[in-house]
């Protein structure tokens, strides 16, 4: 992986995305021979999204989100 300072990097950004965005490899910025940043290729996520991915996979019992008397109780919610 090639590293570049963070003044090559100022320098040749435009260049440095472009090279990474033809060839797919990342390329890390550092200062002080010590990494920094890692600059990497785009990559769109799953268009679908996240949410509702599980939805007709999971089966969830009738009571599922009712509570027992200790627990009601627990949280105030059962009057004494």
């Amino acid at each position: 992986m090639k590293t570049f300072t963070i003044t090559e990097g100022k320098a040749q950004l435009s260049a440095l995305v472009e090279q990474v965005s033809s060839t797919k490899k990342p390329i890390v910025i550092g200062r002080a021979g010590k990494p920094l940043v890692q600059l990497v290729p785009y990559e769109p996520g799953n268009p679908s999204g996240r949410i509702g991915c599980h939805e007709g996979k999971i089966e969830l019992a009738d009571d599922f989100d009712e509570w027992g008397e200790e627990e009601s109780e627990s949280f105030g919610m059962v009057a004494e």
